[in-house]
């Protein structure tokens, strides 16, 4: 009778560690179901493939999941902000946002007839593929946004609401440019809010290793307090002269850009009483820069000796209603001898916001929810003489929304709110969370809330 308890025992825990590891199988089959419904442009070589194939280099998480690049839909009306477009507006792979001539590997292409094949891991119903391009005079050396591309899509393949095969090619009219150019390509969801952004570098026509001709005679204009004119004949180029940069002395980087159409530029921020030595280089789409002009040096007007602080700021309030994490604040402008530089705005001794220039207003994030703040503004003028308090007022912050504490071996629905490590995140795929799944670690199943 023993025996037979005990071999009745061992068959229910056999039996308990069999269904355990079956629901963690279904778990996992369900998840891959829901969180790898991705794709992206594999011919010609996109820019997040490239960096999974180790052509692009220092491109972060992306190596690892290249057909992720997944952000809310309604492009170019809506979806990832400016300078954001080519990670999908994901923080976790933001590095594929850094922009320039020379950043990125390019593939060859020609205008015209060109195919374009994309690959899926899983598939979603489609509204629509749309294919958008640079524009003929965009600055390589400038963040992508919806100024630098053509907003009417040169290709548009409708889906059908149909579920794509696992590879699906397209043939589109790819129109004239020399050069390098980004494609971008979305991949429109039509039983979900969002759709994939999916960047192509390519070099149009023979690679170009001709520099532009050095930008000739230099000279300032203008020279104030913080501020330089300058002004320069162009460069020349056998394609085009994408821009110039400005150097200051022996800095590396440039301290401002402008088109290849402008030959002037009116430099601020500079130091008051100070000498810089400036020069200019211009440079083309595939990312040839010119010798340096010639330099020319100039000495900023001295800022007058001034001991005198701003008057007190008045009248700070609040500008409707809290949220659960920010407020926006207003008050009454100081004034000050030699103008006002800016504002901080101060959570007891602690400078948690400052204003830069004659604004009054600021919104304030970063704060906690259902929390008292009190705070008090001052003023600065150019030589940072600080003013006193404004009037203090103490701000009480929203609720904000229920989150329960992620945990492994829960079921989570769209738009369920989760706390981990102090952070909120909302559900943006529905699965069953397991170890190693935590919001911070799959920015494809977890979006991070302000």
């Amino acid at each position: 009778m023993l025996q037979v308890r005990m071999n009745s025992t061992l068959i229910r825990r056999v039996l308990m560690v069999s269904g355990g590891l079956l629901l963690l199988f279904a778990c996992m089959l369900a998840f891959s179901k829901s969180v790898s419904a991705h794709g992206y442009v594999d011919d010609p070589a996109s820019r997040a493939i490239q960096c999974k194939n180790g052509l692009n280099t220092n491109c972060g998480p992306i190596i690892y999941e290249p057909q992720s690049l997944e952000g809310l839909k309604g492009f170019p009306q809506a979806g990832p902000a400016d300078g954001k477009i080519a990670s999908a507006g994901l923080a976790a792979f933001s590095a594929l946002d850094q922009q320039s001539a020379t950043r990125w590997n390019k593939v060859n292409m020609t205008s015209g007839t060109n195919t374009f094949t994309w690959k899926f891991t899983a598939r979603h119903a489609t509204t629509s593929y749309r294919y958008f391009i640079t524009k003929p005079d965009w600055n390589p050396n400038a963040p992508l946004t919806r100024a630098q591309l053509d907003l009417t899509p040169f290709c548009t393949i409708n889906g059908n609401g149909q579920q794509p095969p696992a590879t699906l090619s397209h043939t589109c009219n790819v129109p004239s440019r020399t050069g390098y150019h980004i494609i971008l390509a979305v991949w429109d969801i039509a039983d979900t809010q969002n759709a994939w952004y999916i960047a192509i570098d390519a070099q149009f026509g023979p690679s170009d290793t001709i520099a532009p001709t050095t930008p000739s005679n230099l000279t300032a204009g203008t020279v104030g307090i913080t501020t330089a004119a300058l002004s320069w004949g162009a460069s020349t180029d056998n394609n085009s002269v994408a821009g110039y940069e400005i150097y200051s002395g022996s800095n590396p980087s440039p301290i401002a850009t402008v088109p290849g159409t402008q030959t002037s530029v009116n430099l601020t921020n500079l130091l008051a009483g100070t000498t810089y030595t400036f020069t200019v280089k211009a440079f083309d789409g595939s990312g040839n820069r010119s010798p340096a002009s010639n330099s020319v040096t100039v000495t900023t007007v001295a800022q007058p000796i001034d001991n005198t602080p701003p008057t007190n700021p008045t009248g700070l309030h609040v500008m409707g209603t809290p949220g659960s994490n920010s407020v926006t604040l207003m008050w009454n402008a100081s004034t000050d001898a030699n103008g006002i530089a800016g504002y901080r705005i101060y959570s007891g001794n602690t400078v948690i916001a400052t204003v830069v220039g004659t604004a009054t207003e600021k919104l304030v994030t970063g704060l906690s929810p259902n929390t008292n703040y009190t705070f008090t503004v001052r003023a600065y003028d150019p030589s940072n003489n600080e003013s006193g308090n404004s009037n203090a007022i103490t701000v009480t912050t929203a609720q904000g929304p229920s989150a329960t504490a992620w945990a492994p071996n829960t079921a989570y629905a769209v738009n369920a709110l989760v706390s981990y490590n102090g952070k909120v995140y909302k559900c943006i795929q529905a699965h069953t969370s397991l170890n190693g799944w935590e919001p911070s670690n799959v920015p494809a199943l977890w979006q991070l809330q302000p």
